[in-house]
């Protein structure tokens, strides 16, 4: 059942094991996403310019440290309540993340508490986790998206690789 089938993630010698969510989770989450990602979008140029650059087809297709910069810059535009709800919804309400804490053989599941302590000076690791979430339940749907649009999907793309006169890209 694709339920209970779990994607392996391994960040700073944790194993984290990442479940779908219910269908209708899932769509209930994917309105949140989608309300918090229009914002920025602007951030979300860059990423899927990058992604189309190299041989991929999607920005969920990026490698999450390529892609967790960009997304915690974009993050950066909302408020920390939305954000913290948006993350907890992600990572630890749903019960959908379970870990295997370095040193040890035992899997549990990813709460709150574990999370604060696994993630506690280490943020950048949390939102590459939550981005492996979003990979793992909603790359399809990237993917019909671009289908459903077919030339202006890639008309899109085209234009985030062309440079903008005037506006010149300072990031390191």
């Amino acid at each position: 059942m694709k339920q209970f089938e779990a994607t392996k993630r391994l960040l700073n010698g944790n194993t984290f094991y990442i479940r779908p969510f219910p269908a209708f989770t899932s769509a209930n989450i994917s309105g949140e996403l989608f309300s918090s990602f229009t914002p920025m979008l602007g951030s979300l140029a860059p990423m899927v310019a990058t992604a189309t650059k190299g041989s991929k087809s999607s920005f969920l297709d990026m490698g999450a440290e390529e892609a967790a910069p960009m997304l915690a810059q974009g993050l950066s535009s909302l408020n920390g309540d939305k954000l913290e709800r948006l993350l907890k919804k992600l990572l630890v309400k749903h019960n959908n993340i379970s870990v295997e804490l370095v040193g040890s053989d035992e899997v549990i599941p990813l709460n709150e508490d574990l999370a604060n302590e696994i993630f506690c000076g280490n943020s950048q690791d949390m939102f590459i986790l939550a981005f492996d979430v979003i990979k793992s339940n909603y790359s399809g749907f990237f993917e019909k998206l671009g289908d459903l649009f077919g030339e202006h999907f890639e008309a899109f793309r085209n234009l985030l690789k062309k440079e903008t006169p005037g506006l010149k890209n300072t990031a390191n």
